[in-house]
């Protein structure tokens, strides 16, 4: 299980890497819907089934916005792929960074965070995935209101940004 979240953890700082080094908005959305599924999977090894598959559908409509969004403002006939020159330089520059902070802080690290919650249920009294549902649900309310309203002033910040001089998406019809 242990070389299942290392390849998982792999894959998520690749795709990192290759949403941050990528100047075209229809890959760099590509490769965040790909880093939030296998961070939900991530999540999902961890023990929180129920708290991934929420995540997952939100990032799923979020992402199919940003998607759009992107897609409506850069319209690019030729944009630039993953192969290019400038990409695989932001891309080596990236890994060097992850390397450097990774040698840096080698000697932190701690063999039990590796240990998923399935193996240690024999010393649970609840479920992983209810108590955090639960968490969430009691103290996390405020946050699920604060995040709403933010998204919805995001919402409305990008729709007044995009209309231009027909008024756009706010107009009456």
């Amino acid at each position: 299980m242990a070389y299942i979240m290392l390849t998982l953890l792999v894959g998520m700082v690749l795709g990192v890497i290759s949403v941050a080094s990528n100047p075209s908005p229809y890959f760099a959305a590509l490769g965040l819907v790909l880093v939030a599924g296998v961070g939900c999977v991530v999540l999902m090894g961890h023990g929180g089934s129920f708290l991934s598959l929420v995540l997952f559908l939100i990032y799923l409509g979020g992402m199919l916005v940003v998607f759009a969004y992107c897609a409506a403002l850069a319209a690019e006939p030729y944009p630039e792929a993953w192969g290019e020159w400038s990409v695989l330089g932001a891309v080596l520059g990236y890994l060097l960074l992850v390397v450097g902070a990774g040698s840096w802080f080698w000697g932190g690290w701690y063999e039990g965070m590796w240990v998923p919650v399935d193996e240690l249920i024999e010393f649970s009294v609840v479920e992983a995935d209810s108590g955090g549902v639960a968490l969430m649900y009691s103290l996390g309310g405020g946050l699920l209101v604060v995040s709403a309203w933010v998204l919805l002033l995001t919402l409305l910040v990008v729709l007044e940004l995009t209309r231009g001089l027909a008024r756009g998406a706010l107009r009456a019809v």
